[in-house]
């Protein structure tokens, strides 16, 4: 049996649901699991789905396990994840955040831009109350909670602006993506990659249809306003297949990662990739 697994995120609603529902068949038995980020990328770390959305921030942790898929990618371009404070509250250079997990991107690129700040990690749902409340000076905030947050909290920064200065470029800021084991066949891998992006292409096709039935069962935790404006965000044509522009912004988040200690080698994101073109030499 086939375990995949993506967060509950709109976006990754968006593009599994077609093959949930049917509309794209993977020709074997399969569960699927919808999980908070962090849990995915702990169980990744423990190699517990054969199919996983990840952080990209956790990849090089893994790649010995899995392979990266090029679809079902989420990347900001001039958006992503907000630095949200109170309005009356003033950053100090230790101040005390909450984020949404020691092994997200958004995780890494904060602590790289931050070295000072006191780091706790919450469940992403928790960290606006968390700012409200007093319990953190600031927080990280993602996914859907970026669209609509509480008036008395103010953008100190945005994550698109670390990950700019960071990679001095304006490349497209690399959040998640989906990898798969290394375990299995390459031909049955190939196969596999190829549904789940006819899955995206389906769903990008038919996106009306399917938002109102994902609305319509309670599968996303934004009303439709909201989850159409997401989906322009993340689940687009460019969460088909990774272009060159998002490949060379991985290649950069890795090298970062690896220069500051955070990964024990460097990584070529080209050469983890699934090596499609073995189907044809194989079958030609």
């Amino acid at each position: 049996m086939l375990s995949i697994a993506h967060s509950p995120d709109a976006d990754d609603v968006f593009m599994f649901y077609a093959i949930a529902f049917g509309w794209v068949g993977l020709n074997r038995p399969f569960t699927h699991h919808a999980l908070d980020i962090e849990t995915l990328n702990t169980q990744a770390l423990q190699g517990v789905h054969d199919i996983s959305a990840i952080s990209f921030g956790l990849y090089p942790l893994i790649s010995d396990q899995y392979a990266l898929l090029e679809c079902a990618s989420s990347f900001g371009e001039g958006y992503g994840p907000k630095l949200v404070r109170k309005k009356t509250t003033k950053l100090k250079r230790n101040f005390k955040v909450a984020l949404s997990g020691r092994y997200t991107t958004n995780a890494l690129l904060f602590r790289l831009h931050y070295p000072h700040a006191r780091v706790i990690y919450k469940n992403f749902l928790e960290i606006e109350e968390a700012v409200l409340s007093g319990e953190v000076d600031a927080g990280v905030l993602i996914h859907e909670s970026i669209l609509d947050f509480h008036p008395d909290l103010v953008v100190e920064k945005e994550i698109w602006e670390v990950w700019c200065e960071l990679s001095k470029s304006e490349l497209p800021l690399p959040l998640g993506g989906m990898v798969l084991r290394r375990s299995i066949p390459l031909v049955q891998a190939i196969e596999l990659e190829k549904k789940l992006t006819q899955a995206i292409n389906l769903a990008l096709a038919h996106s009306k249809l399917l938002s109102s039935m994902l609305l319509e069962r309670g599968l996303v935790r934004v009303g439709a306003q909201h989850l159409a404006t997401y989906l322009d965000l993340y689940a687009n044509a460019s969460a088909c297949q990774l272009s060159s522009k998002q490949l060379q912004a991985l290649d950069i988040l890795f090298n970062l990662g690896f220069r500051h200690g955070f990964y024990p080698t460097p990584l070529n994101t080209q050469a983890h990739l699934i090596p499609k073109r073995y189907h044809a030499l194989r079958f030609s």
